[in-house]
């Protein structure tokens, strides 16, 4: 152990000039200026990912036109405020096509994964990673891969959503903005956290819930509050950049208003309960998706491609059994593709849904299919969000149990409707430990607050229930457990730590009284190997000034007549530390006078022993172990990743 500290120290003494003025900087609160500058490259991030998603939106809408209706004949559900972007007589439905197009646009996904393996997967987890561990740095090249991986796998009827693409793209906008623009460590990855609040409020039309689930979604207890402010400017900034091109509307078509009705929340909280269930379900089949595919033989690129292939053929016999019984062959279901019109069809209903407990079953039966299409798709690597799927997996489950609980109590008074968007805010806000972001989205796609209260209760429960159920594995607890954010905490530890706990008055120094000769001084300097500031007292034991071990060498090496020179002539103003100071401000003022090590005075003025740099480390390395870090670890200190 000893010798473990002896290297920490050694570390300490190599690097401290280097990372404290880094690690202050870190520290240090935001000045307006830096508030006024982040938030005009905040406005620039949402005009960015307002432009990219809108273009990624009509992309993948023709996209699926060409594939999945004119090529394969089949129907999407759509929601209300999604973009037709072509119309015409639908084409004959070919199930055959049906079964392999998934796998074809797999394979087209799998091949720019081999260009960058984080472009995998639904974006958010790697987002999250990208802020915590490469602190906010992500590649330029994902702000054009990722959205090409994505329309090979949606566009194909890939089973996942178009957010989480918008998110890891937005997040890679705001780095970009960030690296043009040369700013800090720390306001890249607030433009990062912007750009994924932009590109969220981009695709899903809810500009404040898109802002709130930027900064929550990075912890499973917290927030990134330096980030709110411009995430909500981008996000807003994002919005209006959509809206200006195709149009206001909420993505959902719901009822005017939701009537709040006291008896009902018993109902509202055991969907929480029961939704909590099926979301720790979701989040299990998953990960042994993800780790079956893992264990599977040949490149990792292919994988996309095997699991766009068991897509089709578990959905295409599904869309077959379930067209034939409603009379519309090749109708969509929501298994492909994002699921908006699910939800859509479980808040509203549709012309072909059936009516009594065929409804039930029906909506029941699709939620369950989605659960297992988007596991296959997301679980193989399929570049696909998990965002949507949640909501739908949710919204109908949500649609069954509203229209079950209708049907057993009789009671006209039930909206089925209703517990179709608690139950999406349920879902997501729960596996995702994003409680409040969901609430607010709920809320925006319903557009009106009528269901905060059921919202209130039934996300409490939820996110109670899924504790220790996490969608993002990326997800930190707390701030205090980020990498970026360690050193700034472990530097407010310091703030707890006074000069007066590591003052030690036995050390042995060597000082000077005003009138000493330089040829003592020069001596005693020379045989004092292990001190490098000297005080200079005066006959009461006032520190008066200091000399300092390089000055002395400059006069040694002038070679000058020193008879007439003493320690007055080469001392340095006084800079001194109390013993009630803290370990931050000791330490700040060690560096900011270029000091080794800075003398200690009592409240009259007199010297009683020094603070130095091997104080500073092992204050340090106990700071560090009780805060759990690595004292040798330095991940916000990171190297451009850039190939």
């Amino acid at each position: 152990m000893s010798g473990l500290v002896s290297r920490l120290q050694s570390w300490w003494s190599a690097r401290q000039r280097a990372l404290l003025p880094a690690l202050l900087a870190e520290a240090a609160p935001l000045d307006l200026r830096i508030v006024g500058r982040t938030l005009l490259q905040a406005a620039l991030v949402g005009v960015a990912a307002g432009l990219a998603g809108a273009a990624f939106f009509a992309g993948l809408e023709y996209v699926q036109h060409l594939l999945l209706e004119q090529g394969a004949g089949y129907q999407p559900l759509r929601a209300h405020g999604e973009l037709v972007a072509h119309t015409g007589e639908p084409t004959a439905f070919r199930p055959w096509l049906l079964i392999f197009l998934p796998a074809l646009g797999g394979l087209g996904c799998g091949l720019f994964i081999r260009m960058v393996p984080e472009i995998r997967g639904g974006g958010g987890d790697a987002m999250i990673e990208a802020f915590h561990r490469r602190n906010g740095l992500i590649r330029r090249r994902v702000i054009w891969l990722k959205p090409l991986a994505s329309l090979c796998t949606l566009g194909s009827g890939g089973s996942g959503g178009r957010e989480g693409p918008t998110m890891q793209i937005g997040g890679a906008l705001g780095s970009l903005v960030a690296r043009v623009l040369r700013v800090s460590a720390r306001e890249r990855r607030i433009l990062l956290v912007a750009g994924v609040a932009a590109g969220m409020s981009a695709v899903f039309r809810t500009p404040l819930g898109a802002a709130i689930l930027a900064v929550e979604v990075l912890y499973r207890d917290g927030f990134e509050s330096d980030a709110l402010i411009p995430s909500v400017l981008a996000s807003v900034v994002a919005y209006s950049v959509v809206i200006s091109i195709f149009g206001e509307s909420t993505l959902f078509a719901h009822a005017d208003g939701f009537p709040f009705i006291p008896v009902h929340l018993p109902l509202y909280g055991l969907l929480a309960v029961m939704a909590a269930a099926l979301g720790a379900l979701f989040v299990s089949v998953l990960r042994r998706t993800q780790r079956l595919f893992a264990r599977l033989p040949g490149p990792a690129w292919t994988r996309p491609a095997l699991g766009g292939l068991a897509l089709g053929v578990l959905c295409t016999p599904i869309i077959l059994e379930v067209g034939r019984q409603i009379g519309a062959n090749g109708q969509g279901l929501g298994i492909l593709g994002g699921g908006y019109g699910a939800v859509q069809m479980a808040i509203t209903g549709s012309r072909w849904l059936p009516e009594g407990w065929r409804a039930v079953e029906l909506l029941a039966l699709l939620s369950f299919g989605k659960l297992l299409s988007s596991s296959l798709t997301i679980g193989s690597g399929g570049s696909a969000g998990d965002f949507a799927p949640s909501l739908a997996i949710g919204g109908l489950f949500g649609g069954a149990f509203g229209r079950a609980a209708q049907l057993l109590l009789a009671d006209p008074r039930i909206d089925p409707g209703a517990f179709a968007l608690v139950g999406m805010g349920v879902f997501y806000g729960g596996i995702a430990h994003a409680p409040l972001s969901a609430l607010v989205m709920v809320c925006e796609m319903a557009g009106n607050y009528d269901l905060l209260v059921p919202l209130m209760l039934a996300l409490g429960i939820s996110y109670v229930a899924l504790r220790k159920t996490a969608l993002y594995e990326s997800q930190l607890g707390t701030q205090q457990e980020s990498p970026v954010h360690r050193d700034a905490l472990l530097l407010e530890l310091f703030r707890s730590i006074h000069v007066a706990d590591l003052l030690d008055p036995r050390r042995s120094h060597v000082s000077f009284d005003p009138g000493t000769p330089a040829t003592e001084v020069l001596r005693a300097v020379g045989e004092a190997a292990d001190q490098d500031v000297f005080p200079v007292l005066d006959a009461s034991g006032a520190l008066v000034g200091l000399v300092t071990a390089p000055a002395v060498r400059v006069l040694a090496m002038e070679r000058e007549d020193t008879a007439w020179t003493v320690a007055a002539d080469l001392m340095q103003p006084v800079v001194s530390v109390g013993p009630d100071d803290d370990l931050r401000r000791a330490t700040e003022t060690l560096l900011s006078n270029g000091l080794r090590a800075i003398p200690v005075v009592d409240h009259g003025g007199r010297f009683i022993g020094f603070l130095d740099e091997d104080d500073v480390a092992n204050a340090y390395i106990g700071a560090a172990s009780r805060a759990g870090a690595s004292p040798g670890s330095r991940s916000s200190i990171a190297r451009d990743p850039e190939a």
